[in-house]
């Protein structure tokens, strides 16, 4: 069996990475947990002070495969090249891209090697990542 996983981004503003991963991704922003109306209300009910609040942001896959995204406030900014990146796979990466740039991601080179085109890219808090074609048949 897998270990279940998710995946956790260090942010400065937490809500907003998690609604531009969110649109990068087709994820949805997680509703509160059973039993809450608002995370506004989860958060009273756990003793969360109201101004921290926006130091969470999450997205999740809304069939539910993919692994829940977890932004957290960090009080430093990023310092170096990241180690690892998420690699997105869609059909049309040429729009993809472009909605990500028009969402605030920074367009950086498209390389090719070994007959794969890939687009790196710079998410708003400038984290790297990749758009290249997914080459499954969904049809």
């Amino acid at each position: 069996m897998a270990t279940d996983f998710q995946i956790t981004f260090d942010a400065d503003d937490p809500p907003a990475l998690a609604a531009f991963w969110q649109l990068a991704m087709g994820y949805t922003a997680e509703p509160p947990p059973p039993g809450f109306a608002t995370w506004e209300e989860f958060a009273a009910a756990n003793g969360i002070p109201a101004d921290q609040i926006g130091n969470y942001g999450s997205a999740i896959d809304p069939s539910g495969t993919g692994p829940r995204m977890l932004f957290l406030k960090v009080p430093e900014g990023k310092t170096a090249k990241n180690r690892m990146h998420l690699d997105l796979l869609v059909p049309d990466p040429e729009a993809h891209v472009a909605r990500l740039v028009e969402a605030g991601a920074t367009k950086v080179e498209t390389r090719s090697e070994m007959g794969t085109t890939w687009t790196v890219m710079l998410d708003p808090e400038q984290n790297e990542f990749c758009v290249a074609k997914d080459h499954v048949d969904h049809d």
